[in-house]
């Protein structure tokens, strides 16, 4: 896969991610009656989950870039 290919990728697949990751949020804080009592631990949860991953990433990342 070149680099044109996989930027393509990245540009439109972060977006499409992010849009199916907040509708199945919405789903689920309007039919679950579990994430509705207690909203402030399913909200935190919803937004410390993407956050964790871009972190693991990122960290990663740099750490891949210091080793070379």
């Amino acid at each position: 896969m070149n680099s044109d290919r996989k930027f393509a990728l990245l540009v439109l697949g972060i977006p499409l991610v992010g849009l199916l990751y907040c509708g199945l949020g919405i789903a689920l804080f309007t039919s679950t009656t579990v994430v509705r009592t207690h909203p402030l631990v399913s909200g935190g949860i919803f937004i410390l989950l993407p956050f964790g991953i871009a972190a693991y990433t990122w960290i990663s990342a740099s750490a891949k870039a210091y080793k070379k």
